[in-house]
């Protein structure tokens, strides 16, 4: 876990779910501390209409909040075209900046993968609009959300794969689109030979650190409630797979989330 330092590294977490049901009882709490430890800023991301609400609400509460709104692919049967008209609107308020999750994902196939599509091009739609960055979530999923990405021409979109899990020769194809990939928890786990090799591969300047959380919290915490104070050991991760300081990491991943967010320029 972070250490409380006076000066320290800043770390961003580029995906929380901090509007889910298992921080209710001490998220106050929780997220007021986070700063003390070097967490600079958080993106908490929509997974639905009800958590893209309570997205807005986090990042009007708090101003190292900023956040996404989008309905995760297996969300997507409750999506309406009212729905849309609310995301639209969401999109448009101060510190929203991505358009996300949305995707799909064919672990758990459901609503119908054609549902899945149908949603994940209007939403990618809507990011073009916007001119905003999208989130992208796909699992077991590889070829249909290439094609959708390519098809959409998603490169002059922008935005990055969310915890990904694919290929280093997929990965590769991303990065040449222009895309980041999000790293998180899984890299520390023992059996993630596919997810070090993408890292080895990858230039540190098109990674970024997530943590998914509540999910995904990384060795030595793998199966207990994940949060940004966990990041740290991702981030030792990447600098001994890398070969490379963990203050370089830091900053490095730091720019580059405000680089995905467009919060620089």
């Amino acid at each position: 876990m972070l250490e409380k330092r006076e000066e320290m590294e800043k770390i961003f977490d580029t995906h929380a779910h901090y509007d889910n049901p298992v921080f209710d009882e001490d998220r106050e709490e929780l997220i007021a501390k986070l700063p003390c430890y070097g967490i600079g800023s958080v993106v908490n991301v929509g997974a639905s209409i009800d958590s893209s609400k309570r997205t807005l609400e986090l990042v009007r509460q708090y101003p190292f909040f900023y956040g996404a709104v989008g309905v995760h692919p297996s969300e997507t049967a409750e999506l309406t075209e009212e729905g849309m008209i609310f995301l639209r609107e969401a999109a448009l308020q101060e510190r929203i900046v991505a358009i996300g999750e949305i995707g799909l994902d064919y672990y758990w196939d459901s609503p119908k993968r054609e549902i899945q599509k149908q949603w994940f091009i209007r939403q990618l739609e809507l990011a073009r609009e916007l001119a905003l960055p999208i989130i992208i979530h796909s699992r077991d999923a590889a070829k249909d959300t290439m094609e959708i990405l390519k098809e959409q021409k998603a490169e002059g979109i922008g935005g990055v794969i969310h915890c990904f899990s694919y290929s280093a020769e997929l990965a590769r194809e991303y990065l040449d689109m222009g895309f980041y990939l999000g790293i998180g928890g899984v890299l520390t786990f023992s059996n993630a030979k596919k997810l070090k090799e993408v890292v080895e591969m990858a230039p540190l300047e098109r990674l970024v650190l997530e943590t998914d959380c509540p999910y995904l919290a990384p060795v030595p915490n793998r199966g207990k409630r994940n949060d940004s104070l966990n990041l740290s050991y991702v981030a030792e991760e990447i600098a001994r797979i890398k070969q490379v300081a963990y203050q370089e990491v830091a900053d490095i991943t730091f720019d580059n989330a405000e680089r995905l967010y467009r919060l620089k320029e």
